[in-house]
């Protein structure tokens, strides 16, 4: 488990993350969603001990970050949004490094490096030049490292930025496995990757987390009034207009009329779905019912109300 408690990172007068908080429980894939530039990294960095927080705490199975940064960074793995690999070094070669300077050596590094080359899909590769490998089993590398001292954590930053979609789905079919085992965080910038693999989500805007929650709790929380669009015959401006006093909390938003078909927008609150009701009325009134539909929010919509900015959707 991870608990963040009011954390805070300066730098001279520019306030990267402000005052934030949340807690991670083990088990979760946690995604961290944010534009380029919302604090996303810099708090990651935190989290693993790299950056010493100007305000706040990070606990990691209670132990305090600033005061036991060794002992914690045993229980987490990290990748780094730029993966720090050494392409001239053989797969194996540069893997078998990384477990010596943690003092995994012998019988324990031939150990490790069959869990991670069979967790991260390695056989294939694993005697290749690491520069001979594609951009989607550099990335494998990447998480190979970081989990060769098996630990309980994972802490991953724009784990799937540059690669093409067969190697997204690769990676996110890895990160969703690994998460049932490990607690996992990611951050990233691509809003249907997030929604694809995590459990849970956390936005980050200019510092500040805006929003957290599951996919549902969002739409739930952050979902405005529901717009249900029809297409009909034979209806009047007049019976369209009555349908607003008969039905309460309902609000005609527009009516038109193209090639004979009166295209209307009704308007209705979040908490109570409407739609039987308005069906029943048009049936009443012998309105023929061509289509309708209602428009809901999805989470590009709540990330650009909240951030004010568009996502990345490749």
């Amino acid at each position: 488990m991870i608990t963040v408690s009011n954390l805070s990172k300066n730098y001279g007068s520019v306030k990267a993350v402000k005052s934030i908080s949340f807690k991670l429980n083990d088990g979760e894939v946690v995604g961290f969603l944010g534009a380029n530039g919302a604090g996303k990294t810099t708090t990651l960095k935190m989290m693993t001990g790299y950056l010493v927080p100007t305000m706040g705490e990070i606990k990691v199975d209670g132990l305090d970050i600033v005061e036991n940064a060794h002992e914690i960074q045993k229980l987490i793995g990290y990748l780094p949004e730029l993966n720090p690999l050494y392409t001239e070094m053989r797969v194996y070669d540069y893997l078998e490094f990384l477990a010596s300077i943690r003092h995994i050596k012998g019988k324990d590094f031939k150990s490790a490096l069959s869990r991670v080359v069979d967790e991260c899909g390695l056989s294939g590769v694993i005697h290749k030049s690491v520069s001979d490998c594609s951009k989607g089993y550099k990335q494998r590398i990447g998480l190979a490292a970081s989990m060769i001292h098996d630990p309980k954590i994972l802490i991953l930053d724009e784990p799937v930025t540059g690669l093409d979609p067969n190697q997204i789905v690769e990676i996110r079919s890895l990160i969703k496995s690994l998460g049932k085992k490990k607690l996992v965080f990611m951050s990233s910038h691509i809003l249907q990757e997030i929604q694809a693999t995590v459990d849970k989500i956390i936005i980050i805007d200019k510092g500040e987390i805006v929003a957290n929650g599951t996919n549902e709790e969002l739409m739930s929380d952050f979902m405005g009034n529901v717009l249900l669009d029809m297409e009909v015959m034979k209806a009047t401006k007049k019976s369209a207009v009555a349908m607003q006093a008969t039905i309460p909390n309902v609000k005609l938003v527009s009516m038109e009329k193209s090639d004979g078909i009166q295209k209307i927008q009704f308007e209705y609150g979040k908490d109570k779905d409407l739609r039987e009701d308005i069906f029943k009325y048009a049936i009443k009134n012998k309105w023929v019912i061509l289509k309708m539909m209602p428009k809901t929010t999805n989470l590009e919509d709540i990330f650009r109300d909240l951030t004010n900015t568009s996502v990345e959707n490749e």
